[in-house]
């Protein structure tokens, strides 16, 4: 048994395509494969830990003697979004995906919203997050309607400008939008993008995600009932809406994830600490920036060089992805993937466990190393 779990997660760091990668236009996309291939990739503890000895992997260069135990995991839920992947983690898997809008949302949801709020919509399409800004932030600015737009996600996404639409207003508005998103409309996240300065503008970092409340208890619920503690680090309070969680802090970014996560590894308690770092789904993925999210996992290697030596004795670490976003398909949508699974501890055994179905796999191993029931 261990006394705390670590479990990373690298937002959309996908190791190839999922058997079904066709139903959703992601052949042939293998997120860290194409970050190898920038011959930039230098991993040197994850490759310890067994990433280049999973299933699949033709690339990279197998550690002979990984230090790691390690996995595939194939996703079974419908769908490919961040609530979806972190939700079946912790024992949740969705029979159908949250609903998408591909050509906007319908006139009696923006009529209703905008009724709600007193505020007209600008935009009501799929659009990048920076170029909706770029290309609406003026009219935003003169008019005050709000800017609101989707992605391939299940995601009602809402930008104003900071000077024109406070904060606490923004999120109120959010919050709106949140209770009306229900029934067949039930998006995944409703979620803040304020920005400031002049044209061209710029997103703050006072993004906040209102989720959709998990249907039924997670392994969150069963960790913190058993009075340990259940920790989340970056967006996972926004992810679960709380539920489950008997602490969190947000951040700024993965250098900030990581230094937090380090940081609380040096506390005394027992239980359970699970973190998202966002940067490379939200700054390289989605922007197809290859040599970015190249570097981003050189950089989130190197910490990780330093975090291993100060795990404890009845420590775990376990490092995952929620989906992938390969970063060179002409897509800037997530990818259906396989994602890895790497588990490093004193009472871990070295060793491949082959591909598993299902990423609530990940939710049942830390309750049992927890020794908590499901």
């Amino acid at each position: 048994m261990a006394k705390r779990v670590f479990l990373i997660v690298l937002d959309s760091v996908g190791i190839g395509e999922a058997p079904d990668a066709a139903d959703y236009g992601d052949e042939g996309s293998n997120t860290v494969n194409v970050c190898f291939d920038t011959g930039k990739l230098n991993v040197p503890n994850m490759r310890k830990l067994g990433l280049f000895n999973i299933d699949g992997n033709e690339y990279g260069g197998a550690c002979d003697a990984p230090v790691g135990r390690f996995a595939r995991l194939r996703e079974l839920s419908k769908g490919k979004d961040t609530t979806t992947g972190h939700w079946e983690m912790m024992g949740i898997v969705a029979e159908k995906p949250f609903p998408t809008y591909p050509d906007g949302f319908p006139p009696e949801v923006i009529s209703e919203f905008e009724r709600r709020t007193g505020r007209k919509v600008l935009c009501n399409k799929p659009y990048s997050g920076t170029a909706v800004i770029a290309d609406y932030g003026e009219e935003h600015i003169k008019t005050g309607a709000l800017i609101v737009y989707t992605s391939a996600d299940s995601v009602f996404q809402i930008a104003a400008h900071e000077d024109i639409v406070p904060v606490e207003e923004l999120y109120r508005y959010c919050e709106i939008a949140r209770e009306m998103l229900v029934g067949e409309h039930a998006v995944g996240r409703v979620i803040a993008r304020p920005f400031t300065g002049k044209h061209p503008f710029t997103r703050t970092p006072r993004r906040h995600d209102f989720s959709l409340r998990p249907p039924k208890p997670t392994a969150l619920d069963r960790i913190s009932a058993a009075g340990l503690i259940c920790y989340g680090v970056g967006k996972i309070n926004d992810i679960f809406a709380g539920a489950g969680l008997n602490g969190f802090v947000r951040t700024s970014g993965n250098a900030d994830g990581m230094e937090k996560t380090a940081e609380f590894a040096k506390g005394d308690w027992t239980g359970f600490c699970f973190v998202n770092l966002v940067d490379f789904d939200m700054l390289y993925g989605h922007r197809n920036d290859v040599k970015g999210y190249t570097n981003a996992l050189n950089e989130f290697d190197a910490w990780l060089g330093g975090f291993l030596p100060t795990l404890r004795e009845d420590d775990v670490l376990m490092i995952t992805a929620d989906h992938g976003c390969d970063p060179v398909t002409p897509s800037t949508d997530h990818s259906r993937e396989y994602v890895p699974l790497m588990m490093y501890g004193k009472s871990i055994e070295p060793g491949s466990m082959g591909t598993l179905d299902g990423f609530d796999n990940i939710g049942r191993m830390v309750l049992g190393m927890l020794g908590v029931s499901e």
